[in-house]
């Protein structure tokens, strides 16, 4: 069995509860620097091995403010980055409907078409992000992996693990700053614990 600790990176700047920061690289605040702090004691004590991070500063930071307490480095991975949602970056779901209606429309079905004007797909997104999954095969059974990134790219890659539609990668929740636990095995992944932010409390 491998033990992955999925979290989503802190608070940031310009308010990632709000509005849609793909690819665009806005930075931790200070509030989120607390809370990669307080996600750093809740994992002191655990057995980490390796630790992955998407290459975009707000889940890097993240990942080395935990890292620091084991003394282990953070590989960056771009596979990890949030989807690319291109002239939608930095709007509300709001702004979006009015703008772009047929990708608000989209976005709401569900739809496999969606496509993110100026940006990715949903299958070009999906693509990518189980590239990732190429690096979890490498590593021993019994090893622990911390793995720091987005709401989107989290979600999508708990979906490839555990054999379900990414469509459906919406009917999970990932708070700032978050705490998510799976255990994989050669044939089956389970999801153990998922959107836990008592450590913030």
């Amino acid at each position: 069995m491998s033990r992955l600790f999925l979290v989503r990176h802190g608070d940031t700047e310009l308010n990632s509860a709000e509005r849609y920061w793909g690819h665009t690289d806005v930075k931790l605040s200070a509030a989120g620097v607390r809370q990669a702090e307080r996600l750093c004691h809740r994992l002191a004590d655990e057995k980490i091995d390796a630790v992955y991070s998407s290459n975009l500063e707000r889940a890097l930071v993240t990942a080395r403010i935990i890292a620091s307490e084991h003394q282990l480095a953070v590989t960056t991975c771009a596979e990890l980055k949030e989807v690319n949602f291109g002239n939608i970056e930095g709007l509300t779901f709001d702004d979006v409907n009015r703008l772009y209606p047929e990708v608000a429309k989209w976005w709401v079905e569900r739809s496999p078409n969606l496509q993110y004007p100026g940006g990715e797909s949903r299958s070009q997104f999906n693509k990518r992000v189980s590239q990732f999954l190429d690096r979890l095969k490498k590593h021993a059974q019994e090893e622990t992996i911390l793995i720091v990134a987005h709401s989107g790219a989290l979600r999508t890659l708990m979906c490839q693990l555990m054999g379900i539609e990414p469509h459906y990668m919406r009917q999970f929740r990932l708070n700032l700053a978050s705490l998510s636990i799976m255990e994989t095995y050669p044939t089956e992944a389970i999801l153990t614990l998922l959107n836990d932010v008592s450590h913030l409390a």
